[in-house]
């Protein structure tokens, strides 16, 4: 069983209108016994309407998460996360936050291209679906490299959550030549990679990262994975989480990790 889920959105991030308290009744009911809040911060993201967006309010959320914690106690235990949205030249500023806050768990995350989502269809306009991809992958080594505050690299092919034909001619072996340096470079570097089911709720029948580049991963020689559901309401928490802990196991994984302050706990499957 899977008892932990380390990465969870609220109405503190700009996509959720989930309360926290409904995150965990929700997590409470199946069975868990670890909450990762986990809020969106993107640096730089493109406003909407004229307004900022995924500027998470770092006092009030913090606040909010600290007195849960405590009224929780006892029943889950309840970590303070953050995602951080990732492009290279935000390096400095992602390592400023971090040194600020006292964040259990820390999330790296490639949301965005040379500024753009591939969330927006225009994302994907006047360019292949394999040049798409191809340049979304070759974002994750320059993150690395600039930022190394984080514990686990999220969703790392969120891009076929929205491309064309989404996973329909995607795969591991096609996409190779710019999947294994991102996978080596976080082995190298000590560095979780995070599954995360948030796939399953896309119609992917695949967690993101899709299994055969966990298994490329695994081969590589890389060991330490975290796991999330990337819920942003109730219904979603823990999602596919017994499906994970069958598969996993058969793809050479023994345990996950959940960190806390920083730290690396290991469970077993």
């Amino acid at each position: 069983m899977i008892t932990a889920d380390c990465h969870l959105h609220t109405q503190f991030s700009t996509d959720s209108e989930a309360s926290m308290e409904s995150m965990i009744e929700a997590a409470i009911q199946k069975g868990l016994r670890t909450v990762c809040f986990t809020e969106h911060l993107d640096y730089d993201y493109p406003p909407e309407d004229g307004k900022e967006v995924f500027l998470v309010d770092l006092p009030a959320y913090q606040e909010k998460l600290f007195e849960l914690r405590e009224r929780w106690r006892g029943k889950i235990e309840v970590l303070f996360g953050i995602e951080l949205g990732m492009m290279p030249y935000l390096g400095e500023r992602c390592e400023a936050v971090v040194r600020a806050w006292p964040f259990d768990f820390v999330i790296a995350s490639s949301h965005l291209v040379d500024g753009r989502d591939p969330y927006d269809p225009s994302f994907f306009e006047g360019v292949s679906e394999e040049e798409a991809y191809a340049s979304y992958f070759r974002t994750v080594p320059a993150n690395v490299e600039a930022f190394s505050s984080f514990h686990t690299y999220a969703h790392l092919d969120y891009i076929v959550r929205y491309g064309p034909h989404r996973n329909e001619r995607y795969s591991y072996e096609k996409y190779r030549e710019v999947l294994e340096p991102a996978l080596r470079v976080l082995i190298e570097s000590g560095k979780a990679l995070e599954v995360n089911t948030g796939g399953y709720r896309y119609g992917l029948g695949q967690p993101n990262p899709h299994l055969d580049v966990l298994r490329a991963y695994r081969a590589l020689g890389g060991e330490l994975i975290t796991i999330g559901s990337d819920a942003h309401a109730p219904a979603d928490v823990a999602r596919a989480f017994p499906l994970l802990a069958e598969l996993l196991p058969s793809l050479g994984f023994s345990h996950y990790a959940v960190f806390r302050g920083g730290k690396p706990e290991l469970r077993p499957f």
